[in-house]
């Protein structure tokens, strides 16, 4: 028999405000059967030496140490039960408690109304989902144990920062193995006994895709899987001009910059922050652990609830203290991010500081001599191609590891930023992403030219593996070996300094900057750097 007698608690960063626009979409079916995942607090916090230090743990001393602690799995799982919910799934280790009930349930144990509405996603497409407003409760018992409720409401979130080229835009076009090549990918590497897991909130790809796509190239088609989370799976055709363009940029990008690396391609669904916070911490907890893990989509980091954000900052530091590097793309729309008040905003996941944001440039380069003759920030506004995210983060704190590197007071984001302390600066690096000088790709059986941040991440990736086969290591949070001895102004040895060019809010400069980060990597030169 449930007890529905318990108080209910406001659960701290829970808030969800409206939509602009949402559309009653009929009336809710309160008996569906639904699925949450709640997020408890760790057993004790990690310390700052083993997230951002050279120490590597394994699965099982991060759950024992950081993990959830059994008494909480055990008072949550009793609590939960006695409201006439299931438990169906405890992950110690990243802290996850997958819940089960009624859409009614599941509404009374949480306290929040729920709603059928329409509503456009952030890919353009009017979709069906439950909606929720304000603040969802926790029963009392569990106050200060569970920090997020991810689930109730299913609203598409997060974008894919990829672009097409425009039909009409002039420009080149590179393969990405000549874009690794240009930028000088450390040779005799190719990424071989390294995995990257790629995170895909969408789409899918099909084997005589690649069949054709690394035939092409020359290159045998590397090793790569896919894992479904939460229901979702592989599912190429279901999204032909979305989401299977982005599932191919970063596979063909890893493939042809990485052959030898296994491949990992999770596909969660966009459905508020449930999806991606499960994707990433089952991409973590994997075994053989990847040595980096590809994350090209996201959104600006105010319009994630703090739970939510809370909870992805989180499951990106388990992965930084297993040694997994995190590369997320900074977005597609200049240091505005696609939101319409006219201020700047930078993109989160990107934004983390646990995450290697990647930036975009513009490459002009021959790749049969990989000379460069101009790199500049990608901007193309004017032209609706796109622009490179960057900028400063209002949610989280200026990095110890970021603290000589120059980074600016915000410029007139939502606190206001027009002066005083600093926060995380966004990219941390950068590399090719401007349409107009794109990657050819293969998805849906046609030949592509696309560009976006969302090639800068797995870009990375490639580039992590290839570096962790020549020096046996693992980076985890590469960034304090990347700032070690930066000063404001000044370039970095491992990079080739951009200069030229703006985001709009933010102008690149030497030295690191809120448009391109360090710059564009010289794989070899950082090698050595990483070596020394």
């Amino acid at each position: 028999m449930s007890d529905e007698s318990q108080p209910l608690v406001q659960l701290p960063g829970s808030e969800r405000a409206p939509l602009a626009i949402a559309t009653p979409a009929g009336p809710l079916d309160t008996s569906e059967r639904a699925e949450l995942t709640l997020v408890l607090r760790r057993r004790a916090d990690i310390p700052a030496e083993i997230v951002e230090g050279p120490t590597v743990l394994t699965r099982d001393e991060l759950a024992e140490r950081y993990g959830a602690d059994p008494a909480d799995v055990d008072l949550v799982r009793q609590t939960l039960t006695s409201l006439g919910l299931e438990v169906i799934a405890v992950h110690p280790a990243t802290r996850r408690i997958k819940v089960a009930g009624t859409v009614g349930e599941l509404s009374r144990a949480f306290g929040v109304t729920l709603q059928l509405v329409r509503s456009t996603s952030p890919g353009g497409h009017v979709v069906t989902h439950r909606y929720r407003e304000g603040p969802v409760y926790v029963p009392a018992a569990l106050a200060g144990i569970v920090l997020a409720v991810l689930g109730l409401d299913t609203r598409p979130q997060f974008r894919a920062h990829f672009r097409p080229r425009a039909a009409a835009a002039q420009g080149t076009s590179y393969a990405p193995n000549q874009v690794a090549d240009i930028y000088q990918f450390p040779a005799g590497t190719t990424g071989t006994g390294q995995t990257i897991a790629v995170i895909e909130l969408g789409g899918g790809f099909s084997t005589s895709d690649l069949d054709t796509y690394f035939g092409g190239l020359g290159i045998g088609v590397p090793s790569i899987s896919a894992v479904g989370v939460d229901g979702a799976s592989n599912a190429p055709g279901s999204d032909p001009t979305g989401a299977d363009v982005e599932v191919a940029l970063d596979i063909d990008v890893i493939g042809a910059a990485a052959p030898g690396a296994t491949q990992v391609v999770y596909f969660a669904p966009n459905n508020g922050d449930q999806g991606f916070v499960d994707a990433i911490s089952e991409a973590a907890q994997a075994s053989p652990a990847p040595i980096a893990i590809s994350i090209s989509w996201g959104q600006s980091e105010d319009s994630w609830t703090a739970q939510g954000r809370s909870a992805m900052d989180a499951a990106m530091a388990d992965a930084a203290a297993l040694g997994i590097t995190v590369c997320a793309a900074s977005g597609d729309n200049g240091s505005g991010d696609a939101v319409t008040d006219g201020q700047a905003h930078v993109d989160f996941p990107a934004s983390s500081p646990h995450a290697l944001g990647c930036g975009g440039t513009k490459l002009l380069a021959d790749p049969s001599t990989g000379t460069i003759s101009s790199e500049v920030v990608w901007n193309e506004t004017a032209s609706k191609e796109g622009a490179g995210g960057g900028g400063v983060s209002d949610q989280f704190p200026l990095p110890s590891w970021q603290a000589n590197a120059g980074v600016p007071p915000q410029a007139g984001g939502s606190s206001g930023g027009t002066g005083g302390s600093s926060g995380r600066g966004v990219p941390d690096v950068a590399g090719n992403a401007d349409p107009t000088t794109g990657y050819q790709i293969y998805s849906g059986g046609k030949a592509q030219v696309v560009g976006g941040t969302s090639a800068v991440a797995p870009l990375w990736a490639a580039l992590v593996s290839r570096l962790a086969e020549a020096t046996g290591q693992r980076f985890g949070l590469i960034q304090p070996a990347l700032y070690a001895g930066v000063a404001p102004g000044a370039d970095v040895s491992g990079f080739n300094d951009i200069t030229s060019g703006n985001n709009g809010a933010y102008a690149a400069g030497p030295g690191w900057d809120a448009c391109s980060g360090l710059g564009s990597p010289d794989g070899t030169a950082l090698l050595t750097r990483l070596k020394g």
